[in-house]
């Protein structure tokens, strides 16, 4: 178990002076998205009005323009609001990885985990990307490296473009407690069906051929499935009590289809979640409560992180 922050101490520190301070910018960031949505409405209220005079009948053109607009001018408004609330999480959420002996950092480029987790098809596929609130450093002896992604796809419908969330969810990456002879993949039992029903014997992912691994845990297949290059490993690394270990990490995020990948020495894990460790706020009266949060989130899979690490008993 790691040691959780505590959030008191925090508060009465650095951070604490740090955050009084940007009540002002809070507060100047409220006014300022005020006066700019007043503007917005006071200058496109009126040109949108004369659009659906002059051309009643473009019903559909008009509600488009009316929609974007509304959007835009949203979207503008609302700008200062986002980069207090930004500067405000990015400053809770270095406080809080300091405590705990770990980086944060807001912006993240994937690096091998992100792309393994392509190749290995435990994400899917997308036309654009974000990642977000990376946490890194070693817990315990391990190193463990976390950030978050939003995959979206690009779907066509005639003349009209948009874009899905295919994938929101964390990755996670745990330098395992030995090296790996071969590749092991867990997935969500039924992922991999053959034509006659029942899992393939066989899935072509990436450069290699990984081979079903009959578990033969009771319920275990009921959860997961398990390929890999090397049965003997996938069954010592994949124990009875792992489908636990498992879904105790996707309850502590209220997440789902979390799957994981040995590849290489690293233990990687993808969850579907939320958008998590949002701990800034344009109310400085949340602060402590979106703190708290953030550590509970955090602590927790950290916890989980490192019995997963373990080899049962």
């Amino acid at each position: 178990m790691i040691t959780r922050p505590d959030v008191d101490a925090l508060l009465a520190g650095p951070l604490g002076q740090w955050l009084h301070e940007q009540a002002t910018v809070r507060e100047q960031a409220r006014e300022l998205a005020k006066a700019r949505w007043w503007k917005a409405l006071i200058i496109g209220a009126p040109l949108l009005l004369f659009l659906w005079i002059l051309v009643p009948q473009w019903a559909q053109f008009n509600m488009f323009v009316t929609f974007a607009a509304a959007t835009v001018g949203y979207a503008w408004g609302n700008a200062p609001r986002a980069r207090a609330i930004r500067t405000v999480k990015e400053g809770i959420n270095t406080a809080i990885a300091r405590a705990l002996g770990l980086e944060y950092a807001i912006n993240v480029e994937p690096g091998r985990p992100f792309q393994l987790g392509c190749d290995f098809r435990l994400l899917p596929s997308y036309d654009r990307s974000r990642f977000e609130d990376c946490w890194s450093g070693d817990l315990g002896t391990r190193h463990f490296h976390l950030h978050e992604a939003t995959l979206q796809e690009r779907r066509n419908s005639g003349k009209n473009t948009r874009y899905v969330t295919v994938f929101r969810g964390s990755i996670i990456t745990i330098d395992f407690a030995r090296d790996f002879h071969g590749t092991t993949l867990v997935e969500r039992a039924g992922r991999h069906r053959s034509l006659f029903g029942g899992q393939k014997d066989s899935v072509k992912l990436g450069d290699r051929q990984l081979d079903y691994v009959d578990m033969v845990h009771p319920g275990f297949e009921d959860e997961f499935c398990v390929y890999s290059s090397d049965q003997v490993e996938a069954r010592y690394l994949v124990h009875p009590e792992y489908v636990e270990r498992l879904m105790a990490v996707q309850q502590a995020f209220a997440g789902k289809d979390i799957r994981a990948l040995f590849e290489g020495g690293d233990m990687i894990i993808v969850v579907e979640t939320d958008n998590l460790f949002e701990s800034g706020s344009i109310e400085a009266r949340d602060d402590r409560q979106r703190m708290e949060r953030t550590v509970e989130q955090f602590a927790s899979l950290a916890d989980l992180a490192q019995t997963l690490n373990e080899r049962e008993r």
